[in-house]
């Protein structure tokens, strides 16, 4: 026989109330406060994500930076190149405060410009490039991964044909065959919609491949089986059931695609069939620096550096959304 518990006079059992006064309101966190919150923790891909939007809003308000700074980024001022080496005038290459970043050999433009106008047309080429591939990716990963089958077969099959595709030599033939006016469109436009179709049409198998291998993995969950048991249509199924739980691999994959579409629209316009100049593009700015780094090594720096940093930014920024999105992964 047990000896009985000892009781003040007077106590009393605890109430829930009285436990619970002053917690508040409980709420419970969605999967994407969950993962906004992992986020949060990863201080390197924080800053990675900063410079992303910063470079962003750069690219946006170029024509206002441009405009306070008082610097166009076609401007010849060869009043200030050294008529007889044809380099600039000053030390750093003609680094002054009218021109923070210096000015280019023989003509004399404002770099600080090329910089900003350039990151409008290389983001806006990987951004654009980018969408493309992950909509038919998507698109071709779902049906391959969900239909299965001789579907899965055929889509399998052209993606394996896209990825041994030679992409470089195949952008360099299209461009040099190319006439100058197509479809109503010219110029700059022309030229930007051919590299973001080049870029993002042959890069689709890529994301396709992801999307299909979630896709066979989810259309055996509970959840699809359950859907199907309650006569939902395959419809139905594709566009509510899988679609909302493949969105975390679709922007993981988009945000390490978009630092591969920025270096690739810079390595066609590196060599010469990308933008055409005058348009300011980050890759023409290499290729014109690398006949100059002997006699004026600083003009490569700023085009250099603005491609490393924005790909090592996107990058970052990538590998921390994907730990934050799936903590399994590390």
């Amino acid at each position: 026989m047990s000896t009985p518990l000892e009781v003040e006079p007077g106590a009393s059992a605890a109430q829930p109330e009285a436990i619970l006064k002053g917690a508040g309101k409980i709420e419970g966190r969605s999967l994407w406060q969950i993962s906004w919150m992992r986020l949060k923790r990863d201080k390197v891909a924080l800053a990675g994500g900063a410079f992303v939007a910063f470079l962003v809003l750069v690219a946006i308000f170029a024509p206002l930076l441009c405009k306070l700074l008082g610097v166009t980024p076609n401007d010849f001022h060869q009043d200030l190149v050294d008529p007889s080496l044809q380099t600039p005038i000053g030390k750093w290459g003609g680094i002054s405060a009218d021109h923070p970043l210096g000015i280019e050999p023989v003509n004399g433009r404002d770099i600080f410009a090329r910089i900003v106008y350039g990151a409008r047309v290389s983001l806006l080429i990987a951004f654009l490039a980018t969408m493309v591939s992950v909509v038919i990716g998507t698109v071709m990963g779902v049906v391959a991964g969900y239909f299965g089958g001789w579907v899965d077969s055929l889509i399998s099959r052209i993606m394996d044909i896209f990825l041994a595709f030679p992409l470089l030599l195949f952008a360099l033939a299209l461009v040099g065959a190319l006439p100058d006016k197509l479809l109503g469109i010219q110029g700059d436009a022309l030229r930007v919609a051919l590299v973001i179709f080049i870029i993002g049409f042959f890069s689709w198998p890529y994301i396709g491949r992801i999307i299909r291998g979630q896709t066979l993995s989810l259309r055996e969950r509970e959840f699809v089986d359950a859907a199907r048991s309650l006569g939902a249509r395959r419809p139905y199924i594709l566009f509510t059931e899988l679609l909302p739980n493949l969105i975390a691999p679709i922007l993981v994959y988009a945000t390490l695609l978009i630092p591969t579409n920025v270096l690739f629209e810079a390595g066609l316009s590196y060599l010469g069939v990308g933008i055409r100049p005058p348009t300011a593009s980050w890759g023409d700015m290499l290729s014109i620096a690398a006949n100059w780094y002997q006699v004026d090594p600083m003009y490569m720096v700023p085009p250099g550096l603005a491609i490393f940093l924005t790909v090592l930014a996107f990058n970052l920024f990538g590998d921390g959304l994907r730990d934050a999105l799936d903590p399994r992964s590390r």
